[in-house]
């Protein structure tokens, strides 16, 4: 099973409560499922994920299903929630 870092940003940063923590999961979905298991304790948690962008190893995952997200050996990925003046 590949593993890798998740960093977290801002007001994800803010919910878990750590800057990064390590994955253990095949698709971007298992990473996330794992992350929210892990961090039930801290309800903001949750709620901020369904409002963040992901990058993957660098690649904006979009709106493709995280499902289908595949995770690699070493790589990253970054939890990005809205920023002011931004767009998503």
């Amino acid at each position: 099973m590949p593993s890798g870092m998740i960093r977290y940003w801002a007001a994800a940063k803010a919910a878990a409560g750590i800057t990064e923590e390590r994955y253990d999961a095949h698709t971007l979905a298992e990473a996330l499922a794992a992350a929210r298991e892990r961090h039930a304790d801290r309800p903001d948690f949750a709620r901020v994920l369904t409002r963040c962008s992901f990058l993957v190893d660098g690649e904006p995952v979009g709106r493709r299903d995280h499902t289908i997200v595949r995770l690699t050996e070493g790589g990253t990925v970054e939890v990005l929630p809205p920023f002011a003046g931004g767009s998503r």
